[in-house]
């Protein structure tokens, strides 16, 4: 079994299930930093910052701060600046998103932007919806922080930013660049927080269509840990399989 450098870590499914931490999760957290093995958490929320993520992280007993955390708003406003995309903005999200923007000099406008991006805001209106359509039809770059079509809630599954993000597709007819997992930039940014190379990382997640095929998409290993959304029998029919498999993270040995 390869040594890992660092690790990269999901969040909902994997650390935690909802407000409730998975105790051999907290254990594992907690066993990497007391090596001084570095590990950070990489999620497809563009709703929330990294500083409120450590430390909803911190309440469930995990020792992380901000710059342990990449949120797909932070790996949106990475694709932008790597892409030299123009400042002008039409947004839809949550603060999260737009704080990240905002500090890196990206300006939101009512006119034709250079850029429209779809990031999770359940009080999303069909007025704000047409907008992007609109803006997306005159030649406004399209991009989504992520594609989860669906967010599990207490009450079940609801519409997720992909959700949204599809209605601008459909009325466009025109796929946006996606930023989160599975798609590799939130990876490529993570690694280069990390300063360490992709053969030196693990990726540890519960999800194979999201985290896991992360990345597989990145040539990254893979650990799926099968305590949330994917089991064992959903892996019969994918064509790639993660690199390691555990019903939980105590049967893991760093």
């Amino acid at each position: 079994m390869t040594e890992y450098k660092a690790y990269l870590f999901d969040l909902d499914g994997t650390i935690y299930h909802g407000g409730k931490p998975i105790p051999e999760a907290v254990t594992m957290v907690n066993h990497l930093a007391d090596k001084g093995i570095p590990y950070v958490f990489v999620t497809n929320n563009s709703t929330t910052s990294p500083q409120q993520v450590a430390e909803r992280l911190q309440k469930m007993g995990i020792p992380a701060e901000a710059k342990d955390v990449v949120t797909s708003s932070q790996a949106t406003v990475h694709y932008l600046n790597e892409q030299g995309c123009g400042k002008a903005m039409y947004t839809i999200g949550q603060a999260g998103l737009f704080k990240e923007l905002e500090a890196a000099g990206y300006q939101q406008t009512e006119e034709q932007p250079d850029v429209v991006i779809i990031g999770m805001n359940p009080e999303v209106t069909y007025k704000e919806l047409a907008h992007a359509t609109l803006a997306i039809a005159k030649g406004a770059l399209f991009i989504s922080t992520n594609p989860d079509k669906a967010l599990p809630m207490e009450i079940g599954l609801m519409p997720g930013n992909g959700a949204l993000t599809a209605f601008v597709a459909t009325a466009t007819s025109q796929e946006p660049t996606f930023i989160g997992k599975p798609f590799p930039t939130l990876m490529h940014l993570a690694l280069d927080r990390l300063k360490l190379t992709k053969d030196e990382v693990l990726m540890v997640g519960d999800n194979y269509l999201t985290d896991i095929s992360a990345g597989i998409n990145s040539d990254i290993d893979t650990l799926l840990v099968l305590s949330g959304f994917t089991q064992r029998a959903d892996l019969e029919t994918v064509e790639k399989q993660p690199t390691y498999i555990v019903n939980s993270l105590s049967d893991w040995k760093v």
